[in-house]
């Protein structure tokens, strides 16, 4: 299961992440965010694609979600990984003026980092 959405750089990822969920087949057992991810229809979305969401409650939300540490602290991989791609000043930097000429490169880096580990 792999899904790969790139989304304008004004575009705030709570808003991206329904359209991201529904890409994902099969579906998944568990959705980690962070607390930007804190909001109904995401978790609502991941609902519906059969997955757990396991998102940090926002600090202002009213009434909290039950939240499960032990699962959230496998995001650190996640966080790893786009600290790595970062490594890698073409993709930190955004020279690409067309996404798809973006999406390639980010493509292009993934697949040398897969081969380097």
């Amino acid at each position: 299961m792999r899904a790969f959405l790139l989304s304008p750089g004004n575009v705030a990822d709570v808003k991206a992440a329904p359209e991201w969920l529904a890409m994902i087949a099969p579906p998944c057992d568990l959705f980690l965010g962070d607390a930007a991810y804190d909001a109904k229809i995401v978790r609502n979305k991941a609902e519906e694609a059969g997955a757990k969401a396991v998102i940090p409650n926002h600090p202002v939300r009213k009434n909290p979600y039950p939240f499960d540490p032990g699962p959230y602290r496998a995001r650190n991989a996640i966080e790893r990984m786009f600290c790595r791609l970062k490594d890698f000043r073409r993709i930190a930097t955004r020279y690409d003026r067309l996404a798809i000429n973006f999406a390639s490169a980010v493509a292009l880096v993934s697949v040398i980092l897969w081969r380097i580990n």
